[in-house]
């Protein structure tokens, strides 16, 4: 299995950096790409070096390489997952405007029909975003802003962390295990 990466400058960068942990414990090839922002953020919000993120991936290009073999839509692959998705990233993906490797890669994913996933960071939602985000829908993206499950009882940030990544990792029929609603029912019991 083949999947991109892409991780903007919207906050919540430690989203894209667990995903390419757990891509890299499941076996899948990942292949990265970093924004300019991106950098910025993760400086800004993580304990990661550029270096130890982009030892994570198999192959890592940079956002102006629009020569990179992904900004092609005969480079077989699973699809893609932009974690977070900025909403720069989001509209021009939506609109069609490739100005980067990022969103030339997820427009490859869109009109190859492959897997797109977008963790949209931004709230409160103004009418133009959430245009963008039906927008990216009806073209066939997954749009998953990150909403912390509280039914499994998360007792720290890396539980609500991994709860999202694992649901993102559902959408390409790969397991990561985590405290599920099913796990959670048994233990619910009705008010007499």
């Amino acid at each position: 299995m083949k999947i991109i990466v892409g991780i903007t400058g919207a906050s919540g960068a430690i989203y894209g950096i667990r995903l390419l942990e757990e891509l890299k414990n499941l076996g899948v090839e990942t292949h990265l790409i970093i924004s300019k922002w991106g950098e910025y953020t993760i400086a800004n919000e993580t304990r990661y070096s550029l270096e130890e993120i982009k030892a994570m991936a198999d192959f890592c290009y940079d956002e102006d390489n629009m020569a990179a073999v992904i900004s092609s839509g005969s480079y077989k692959n699973d699809g893609m997952i932009v974690a977070p998705c900025s909403m720069k990233t989001l509209s021009g993906i939506t609109n069609g405007f490739d100005n980067d490797l990022i969103i030339r890669a997820a427009s490859v994913a869109l009109k190859e029909k492959r897997k797109l996933v977008l963790l949209t960071r931004e709230s409160p939602l103004s009418t133009v975003y959430l245009e963008n985000m039906l927008k990216a829908s009806q073209l066939g993206a997954v749009v998953m802003p990150p909403v912390p499950a509280f039914y499994s009882k998360p007792q720290n940030l890396a539980d609500i962390i991994n709860n999202t990544i694992a649901r993102v990792l559902d959408q390409f029929n790969l397991n990561m295990k985590i405290q599920r609603w099913e796990d959670m029912i048994e233990q619910i019991k009705p008010r007499d």
